[in-house]
């Protein structure tokens, strides 16, 4: 098995970790919430036996990597930037990069505004979704009793304290209940009672025994890594949403011109959000070249920790058709 190496690189000023193995073309792997390189576990080494040099770095705010105080230091245009600058750093001209839940908004934005750096795209669970006309939180749903999730997480130090009050309960409930391995009566992670947060929801127990692709070994290192840096980092990407909206005023329409391949699971709950499969269904129409969109059966969230056989299969066979 090709053996994962770690360093750490200077990008767009911040100190990045980032995990890598193969040689060859490269492939950048950027995580979601709350994860981190470790949700490519699966990829690297796949990747590189294939001929590619695959690059799965902590994002910013992440892992061992650089976490800026200041809350608009986590705008997408920060965090496309990390991705240009991570590219300088390895000295690459250009890279497929592939994105997983917030790593594919990165992805996507990436190849929408350097398509001369990022000249193909893969997206993983977050579909490619063009800029509104209002501000994205003026239209996210809420009601007497709860509000969407995002919504929840604006107020800062209010959903670290959740997470955080038993941060290896927190990395296990999440992982499992957004799977598709959800136990029975497991309630939409979408909406957070007001009074109480995530704390107060009725979730269904967890199983006795873990589903077949998570270990006590992962969650060991998710839970390592979120006891001694907190979920701040990660919640303050989630704080610039109206700013991205703002900055990317200029990009209003433009659409994704690069190829690209689109996989998610059937049960990933952002499938449910409001008009998703609405979207993903017309996905042409803001991502001309897309090659391919793959509907995983029974896959939760957890896309390539889920089902790592068919996303490798997926993504290389992406790549070497480029």
């Amino acid at each position: 098995m090709t053996e994962i190496t770690h360093r750490f690189i200077d990008t767009n000023a911040i100190r990045m970790h980032i995990a890598e193995a193969g040689s060859g073309p490269l492939v950048l792997l950027c995580h979601g919430f709350p994860e981190s390189w470790y949700s490519w576990r699966h990829q690297l080494g796949a990747l590189a036996a294939a001929g590619f040099h695959a690059v799965a770095p902590d994002m910013r705010g992440y892992g061992q990597t650089a976490a800026p105080d200041e809350i608009d230091q986590y705008t997408l245009l920060h965090l496309v930037g990390d991705m240009v600058g991570l590219l300088d750093a390895l000295g690459a001209a250009t890279a497929v990069i592939a994105g997983h839940d917030w790593g594919a908004p990165v992805a996507w934005h990436a190849a929408l505004l350097r398509p001369d750096r990022f000249p193909a795209v893969i997206g993983l669970s977050v579909p490619y979704r063009p800029r509104g006309q209002v501000r994205p939180t003026t239209v996210m749903p809420q009601t007497e009793d709860a509000v969407f999730y995002q919504l929840h997480f604006q107020t800062p130090g209010v959903a670290e304290a959740e997470f955080e009050h038993d941060v290896r309960a927190s990395i296990q409930g999440t992982l499992v209940r957004l799977s598709g391995d959800a136990p029975p009566g497991t309630p939409a992670f979408s909406m957070v009672p007001r009074v109480g947060g995530l704390r107060a929801r009725g979730y269904a127990p967890l199983p006795a025994t873990l589903p077949g692709w998570l270990t006590e070994a992962d969650i060991d290192y998710y839970t390592g890594e979120f006891s001694r840096t907190g979920f701040r980092g990660g919640l303050n990407w989630y704080r610039n949403i109206d700013r991205n909206w703002e900055l990317l005023a200029p990009f209003a329409g433009a659409r994704v011109t690069v190829p690209a391949l689109y996989v998610a699971g059937e049960r990933d709950l952002v499938l449910a959000f409001p008009g998703a499969r609405d979207l993903v269904a017309n996905l042409t129409a803001f991502v001309p070249h897309l090659r391919q969109t793959i509907i995983l059966p029974g896959c939760g969230h957890w896309t390539q920790q889920e089902r790592p056989e068919a996303v490798n299969a997926a993504m290389i066979d992406f790549l070497r058709g480029l």
